[in-house]
């Protein structure tokens, strides 16, 4: 899987990305938020050199469990996984540079 464009509101359970073997973004935003589709370019640049990381675009908000089980404040919030732990994470990122740091990061073999 490589670049999601569509937030998904049937998010995965937490326990499913605990136990992910390899590289995943887990991205968390909503379509109507201004933030989101500024940093949808930069997001899809970065993970053109990527291909092999798993992309997960989850539609946050109140009463959504994965958000607040990550402590999501503000929308997009990147979190950069690897083997289903936590690496990084970028809060409504605006550049291509920090993304494609931190998906090479943990896209690197261990």
């Amino acid at each position: 899987m490589s670049f999601n464009d569509t937030y998904t509101a049937a998010a995965p359970e937490r326990a499913e990305l605990d136990t992910l073997a390899g590289p995943a973004l887990v991205e968390f935003g909503s379509p109507t938020c201004g933030h989101c589709r500024a940093a949808r370019e930069p997001i899809a640049a970065a993970m053109r050199a990527h291909p092999g990381v798993r992309h997960f675009k989850i539609e946050d908000g109140r009463g959504r469990p994965l958000g607040r089980s990550f402590g999501i404040r503000l929308w997009p919030t990147l979190v950069f996984m690897r083997d289903g732990r936590e690496v990084d994470r970028l809060v409504r990122p605006r550049e291509v540079a920090p993304i494609a740091a931190a998906l090479a990061a943990i896209d690197a073999d261990p």
